[in-house]
């Protein structure tokens, strides 16, 4: 069964922004709004990457992105983009909106996490410590249209299933709970004169003080970074903030995480509470525009680290308790850049995609798929959306066809990648 081809809809003007109607709305009213949806937008017409000839360049469109980042930063990005297309499709967050810009949308708007890979699912423990699995990504989210999620997630499925590696998986949960601030403490840091100091290993773990220029007063930085402590402190809900004054700054470092960010201005904080045998560590993660934001226009909110925590908490079941964000006016390079907090570890696992064989990797996607569902179903007009779908497999066959054309297109993309850097186009620096 399919539906009836009709002329690609122009997407609509102007910003997205969730629908606030549709609780004034009944059911049925709802429900009609999906199957008009479906009438202007034939769920068959996503199952097509038709890409027009001129198409961006996809490594022209990660470069401007590089003008943003720390410059001695950005070869290991590229380097680990190299790996395999696996690698390339994770930090392609960018290049992948440009190309979903071009396919149907329906019309009906949820809270997106805009880079919906597979490796951007995991676990992790709750306020009442219990381990969840949801998305756990959004420096990318925005409104949205809902196919945009989907069909990431399902193009990677397709990308990935073509390594057919193995793994066993039932370590992770017992893995899980041993990741908290008290294994990182062990891990990043030293002693010196009585305190705990994070490790030095540029360029992936570099201590704040190595990065000032030299006359800088230590104690008067530490004093300023007390005080960003206590502005970012402001954002949590009572309870929260509550707890973390029950903790003090001992040290900062930059740290290199990830793929996509890679270059972003990414630091760990280490707070001690009682004594040196109570870390706890927080992660401050720059917050650039999102990816979607120049195909579906800017965010409502002017602080990025705001508009990561926002979203993440509308698509989140259970969100870290110690979640919030903060602007920084003059950082290291002078410019005023924002940024979002959260804990480093908090019984946080991912599962390795590289080595799982394909009948876990199915399993594993049917998990994230259920996952994605749930999360824009707290955003969006889940009733709406359901009556688009209808009860046939049809937009799955659809995004079925979709998936492994995208994934011939990754590879070429990333074979792009290996010649430039074979040319001299691209610096990029391997094995970090």
């Amino acid at each position: 069964m399919t539906d009836q081809t009709t002329v690609r809809p122009a997407r609509p003007a102007g910003r997205y922004q969730l629908d606030s109607e549709c609780g004034r709305l009944t059911p049925a009213e709802r429900a009609a709004r999906g199957k008009a949806a479906r009438a202007a937008v034939p769920r068959d017409s996503h199952g097509v990457f038709d890409p027009p000839s001129d198409r961006p360049d996809p490594l022209t469109l990660l470069e401007q992105q590089a003008k943003t980042r720390v410059p001695e930063l950005v070869p290991i990005r590229w380097g680990r983009m190299m790996v395999s297309p696996f690698t390339y499709y994770r930090g392609a967050a960018l290049p992948m909106a440009s190309d979903l810009a071009t396919t149907p949308a329906s019309g009906l708007t949820v809270q997106a996490c805009g880079d919906a890979h597979l490796s951007n699912f995991g676990i992790f423990g709750s306020a009442e410590r219990r381990l969840m699995f949801d998305v756990n990504d959004f420096d990318e989210t925005l409104p949205g249209p809902w196919e945009w999620d989907v069909t990431e997630l399902r193009a990677q499925f397709d990308t990935q299933l073509r390594a057919r590696q193995r793994k066993e998986l039932d370590k992770g949960l017992a893995k899980a709970y041993t990741r908290d601030s008290m294994q990182e403490l062990v891990k990043l840091t030293r002693m010196v004169d009585g305190r705990p100091r994070i490790i030095s290993d540029p360029p992936l773990l570099v201590p704040f003080d190595e990065l000032l220029p030299v006359e800088t007063d230590r104690t008067s930085m530490e004093e300023e970074l007390i005080g960003l402590i206590a502005s970012y402190r402001r954002t949590l809900a009572t309870d929260r903030k509550y707890l973390l004054e029950q903790f003090r700054f001992c040290d900062m470092a930059r740290k290199v995480v990830g793929v996509g960010s890679v270059g972003t201005r990414c630091w760990i904080a280490l707070m001690l509470g009682r004594d040196e045998t109570d870390p706890l560590f927080l992660q401050v993660k720059e917050a650039e525009a999102s990816v979607l934001s120049r195909f579906l226009g800017a965010s409502k909110y002017t602080n990025q680290g705001q508009r990561v925590v926002a979203g993440q908490r509308l698509m989140q079941a259970s969100s870290d308790i110690f979640l919030g964000w903060q602007r920084i006016q003059a950082g290291l390079d002078g410019r005023t850049r924002d940024f979002y907090v959260r804990q480093l570890r908090d019984w946080k696992y991912s599962v390795e995609i590289a080595l799982l064989r394909p009948e876990g990797l199915q399993m594993y996607g049917s998990l994230c798929g259920w996952t994605l569902a749930r999360a824009h179903a707290r955003s969006g007009d889940r009733i709406a959306i359901a009556s688009y779908l209808g009860g046939s497999d049809v937009f799955d066959r659809a995004i079925a066809r979709f998936a492994p054309a995208y994934a011939d297109q990754n590879e070429r993309d990333h074979q792009a990648l290996l010649d430039a850097v074979k040319s001299g186009r691209i610096t990029a620096e391997q094995g970090l």
